[in-house]
């Protein structure tokens, strides 16, 4: 039976893929390009902000360093996070968690002021034991180290942790550092190759519940 439940944040717990959009489509159009969800999701969802303005300076050849960029998408990410939504599910399966003993670690790329204020913004943050930030590890996701480093801060095996995902990085990340992963697809579901490293692809968090229940009665 699983002891520590490892979450990842955007996509997974909070509704922030449909942000992301918005941020990139609002910077292009201000220099007269269209950019399509359908864009997005093939080539930009579940990938880090870095990783995203780079490629989308590079695409669309925009007049402005990586600096700047990133400015731009901070201060309008401000503004969209105050209503951004927690996924389906997600309060339902911390509690359960927290009633029924598990250990919960926050394993996300965000620094640890915005990650924090989005858990506060809808009062979760008690829920969780511990944390890993972006700014706490050198490799992002598909690199293993950030799930690594929530199980070794749990004080757990990699055996008797389990990861929630939304990403197809995040799930080779944690297929990677050893460790079950359950994926909930956010815009883009995974494909075949990343579903074969899962242990299940469900349709909402509340789905874990019943899984870490037919999980109890096995072990």
């Amino acid at each position: 039976m699983y002891k520590t439940v490892i979450f990842d944040l955007d996509g997974l717990l909070i509704d922030s893929e449909v942000i992301s959009y918005q941020l990139y489509y609002d910077l292009l159009e201000k220099y007269g390009y269209h950019f399509s969800i359908e864009e997005y999701v093939q080539n930009y969802s579940g990938r880090t902000s870095i990783i995203n303005m780079k490629q989308i300076l590079d695409t669309y050849h925009l007049p402005m360093t990586l600096e700047e960029g990133l400015l731009f998408q901070d201060e309008k990410e401000k503004v969209y996070l105050k209503n951004v939504v927690l996924k389906q599910g997600a309060k339902e399966l911390l509690d359960y968690l927290k009633n029924n003993g598990y250990q919960l670690i926050l394993a996300t790329s965000s620094i640890p002021l915005r990650a924090k204020s989005i858990l506060r913004l809808h009062a979760i943050d008690d829920y969780f034991d511990n944390y890993v930030f972006g700014n706490e590890v050198k490799n992002s996701k598909p690199h293993p180290e950030v799930f690594i480093k929530a199980a070794m801060k749990a004080g757990c095996d990699v055996n008797d942790c389990l990861v929630l995902e939304d990403s197809e990085a995040g799930i080779e990340a944690a297929y990677r550092a050893r460790i079950d992963v359950i994926c909930i697809p956010d815009m883009k579901k995974p494909s075949n190759k990343y579903i074969k490293m899962t242990n299940a692809v469900l349709s909402s968090l509340e789905d874990v519940i019943e899984y870490l229940k037919e999980k109890e009665l096995s072990s």
